[in-house]
This record gives structure tokens, C-alpha cells and sequence, in this order.
């Protein structure tokens, strides 16, 4: 393998993409497999009798697995991700998504054009519908303005309408933003936001799970709405119907047990009877009317990131933020040498003691304090804030000490 192909993939990428590039074997499937061969080199070395044998594999879908084990296919979708300057991370790569990899179905292989940082954790996705009145538009720029202010890095599908409004308002208020396609990274949808597309990756990433060349189907969107939810600590939804995909978008995010927003439509409209109005109607999204009101339902995380918000209106009045370390765009953070620096929370104190200087697993985290994997990732994520915890590869959290 080539030194270029080494940047776009890994080794234990390829062997991903191997499978990830069969069309009968989606995250369901693939976790099936590894869960009956114990490992990714296993299930490409199984013979077609011994395929058949997993739960959901059948004599079709073992011979495209069987078949999907040449290198051609696999060497050509590397090429064809490295002329359009991409990336290829799969889920044992230490680049992959934390929060995306605690949903029940992450995709074994995500494509990347542009850059992640460990600060994309504190992200909300904003989503909307593509054909949005004048106040809708407002809304999603007042929000993906405020958010971005604030620190957070707004997620978005590129989509017409509040997505690409939401894109927009966060790159200008100098924040990070990443949208997620229903397509393949070689081409951009709609085309009418190429220009927008580069704007992302340059203060961001355009992601997707789908092969380069892949066109936008319908099909594509509800999976890669799970994305979009799985990437974030919550979704905002800003006037959609009762078919909007992006309540797609929020049903998923509450499974994951992530939080729920939703911006009141107008009474006199039939259409948010059954999409945001009666999101809040029937008690599954948290009414907001503002960045403060999404703040105060973020607990922990939205405390720490009310204080960047102030710290970064006080830097646009001209004053000086006391030290600090810095965070993406410039904006400061505080960085404690040790716990006993900042107030933490009950929940924080039993999540910190159960981390020590070496390495420990999310899992074990969950397991020792007896709380969500969701709420300990939102705790996980305020501890980093405040300096006192660090993330490592595989998904392992270690405590920081004072240099």
C-alpha cells in the first residue's frame, strides 16, 4: 500500500471497507458477523457454508461478502476518495465520532472531506424544512448564529431551506459546522450549494457513509439522518411538518437518548398541528424560543458553554478574556490544573472518581456510576471542558494533572 492511500485509509479501514462496500451488509449485518467470528479478519476469511450460518446472512448475502473480498473494487473507491481530497475512518480508528459510535447502528465506515476535532462532541444538530417561510429562515439563523457564538458546532444535511441557513449563520458567527449528505462525497446536493459545500469543509467537514460516487436517492436520507443525530448531544427542529424528514431526524435523537428541541410554528398553520407544535404538544421536545432556553436544557455543557458565549460577546466589546486554553475559532475555555480548581456537579464528582490516570473505557464508566451511557457522554464532555479529563483512542477517558 501506498504512503497516499495510508492517509486516506487505514489498514483496518481497508479491511472495513471491504464490507462496508457490500450491498447486502449494512451495521446490523456487520454486527452480526462480528459477533459470530469474534473478529474483522474472521469474517473475511469464512468460508460461504460458515457465512450462512450468522443470523440475517443467506446464501445471496454470503456470496456477495465472499465476492466483495478482491481488491480491486476496494483500491479503486480509495483512489477515487483521495483525488476528491477525502478521508476514510472507520469505526476502530481513533478519528471516529465517540457519540456517533454509541448508537445501535454507526456506519462501519464514514467519508470525510475536511476536519474533526475532538471539540465537534459539543455539537447540536439544527434541521428544518426545506421549504420554510421568512420566519423560518430568521430562526435558523438566529440559532445557528447563537450556537455558534456559543462554541458548539452546528450539524446540518446541506439540505435546502433551514439547513443550509443553519450552515451559513454558524460559519459566520465564526463557530464549526458539519453537514452530513445523502450522497457520496465526488458530488454535492443539492448542486446549487457547491460553494456553500466548500465553506464547510473549510471550517468543518462534509461527511457521509456512502460510496464516492454515489447519487442522492431518497432512500439515502432517513440513514443518513441517524448521522446527524448520532452526532449531536440534541436536536433543534425549526418549522417542519408532520412529514418532514427532520422529525425523522428528532425521533431518532430521542431513541439515542439524546435531548429534543423544537421552535413553536404558527397555531393557524394546519402543517405544525402534527410536526413541531405537536412535538411539544405531546411532551417529546422541550419548547425553546432561544439559544438561553436550549442552554438551560443542556445542564452541565450548556452552563460551561453560557460562559463562552459571555466571554466571547466580552472579546466583541473589546476586552480580554483571562488566560484559558484555546478552543476551535480562538474562543477560550478554562483549564484547570486539577479538579479541585473548578465546581463540579454531583454527577461530575461520581463521574471523575470513577476516572483515574490511566485509561478507562466509557463502558466501565457506566457500569461504575450506574447512570446512561447518554448522560455520562454529556458529563464526559463538561469534565473535558473544564480541563480536567481527557479523551483517548478507543473511546477511553483519563484524568488530566497538573503539568
Amino acid at each position: 500500500m501506498t504512503s497516499a492511500a495510508t492517509t486516506v485509509i487505514s489498514d483496518t479501514g481497508r479491511r472495513y471497507l471491504h464490507l462496508h462496500l457490500t450491498d447486502e451488509v449494512g451495521p446490523v449485518r456487520l454486527r452480526n458477523l462480528l459477533n459470530h467470528f469474534g473478529t474483522l479478519d474472521a469474517v473475511l476469511r469464512a468460508s460461504m457454508a460458515e457465512l450462512e450460518r450468522v443470523e440475517q446472512i443467506g446464501p445471496h448475502t454470503a456470496r456477495s461478502i465472499f465476492a466483495s473480498r478482491g481488491e480491486d473494487h476496494v483500491q479503486r473507491e480509495i483512489d477515487r476518495a483521495e483525488q476528491s481530497g477525502v478521508r476514510i475512518v472507520c469505526l476502530e480508528d481513533p478519528s471516529y465520532p465517540a457519540l456517533l459510535k454509541r448508537v445501535p447502528d454507526p456506519p462501519a465506515c464514514l467519508y470525510i472531506r475536511g476536519s474533526l476535532e475532538p471539540t465537534d462532541a459539543v455539537a447540536v444538530a439544527i434541521v428544518g424544512s426545506r421549504r420554510c417561510s421568512h420566519y423560518g429562515l430568521e430562526q435558523a439563523r438566529r440559532f445557528g448564529e447563537g450556537l455558534g457564538r456559543a462554541g458548539f458546532t452546528v450539524i446540518s444535511g446541506l439540505a435546502r431551506g433551514i439547513d443550509s441557513i443553519a450552515h451559513k449563520a454558524s460559519i459566520d458567527a465564526g463557530g464549526r459546522t458539519i453537514g452530513v449528505l445523502g450522497n457520496g462525497l465526488a458530488s454535492v446536493y443539492p448542486p446549487e450549494h457547491e460553494l456553500l459545500a466548500d465553506q464547510v469543509t473549510g471550517c468543518g467537514a462534509l461527511m457521509s457513509e456512502l460510496a464516492m460516487d454515489q447519487a442522492p436517492e431518497g432512500k439515502n436520507f432517513p440513514p443518513r439522518n441517524r448521522i446527524i443525530a448520532g452526532m449531536a448531544l440534541g436536536v433543534l427542529v425549526i418549522e417542519a411538518g408532520s412529514r418532514s424528514g427532520a422529525l425523522i431526524t428528532a425521533r431518532l435523537s430521542a431513541d439515542y437518548n439524546r435531548e429534543v428541541f423544537a421552535l413553536p410554528g404558527r397555531v393557524d398553520q394546519p402543517m405544525y398541528a402534527g410536526g413541531t407544535n405537536g412535538m411539544i404538544r405531546d411532551g417529546w421536545a422541550r419548547l425553546v424560543t432561544g439559544v438561553d432556553d436550549l442552554l438551560d436544557d443542556l445542564a452541565d455543557v450548556g452552563r460551561i458553554m453560557r460562559s463562552e458565549l459571555g466571554a466571547a460577546s466580552a472579546r466583541d466589546d473589546g476586552e480580554t478574556p483571562d488566560g484559558g486554553i484555546p478552543s476551535h475559532q480562538g474562543r477560550a475555555v478554562s483549564s484547570p490544573a486539577d479538579a479541585t480548581a473548578v465546581s463540579l456537579s454531583a454527577d461530575e464528582q461520581r463521574v471523575y472518581q470513577a476516572i483515574t490516570a490511566d485509561p478507562v473505557g466509557l463502558e466501565q464508566i457506566c457500569n461504575d456510576v450506574g447512570l446512561a451511557p447518554g448522560r455520562v457522554t454529556s458529563l464526559l464532555t463538561g469534565l473535558q471542558l473544564k480541563g480536567v479529563v481527557r479523551q483517548l483512542p478507543g473511546n477511553h477517558y483519563a484524568r488530566k494533572h497538573p503539568a
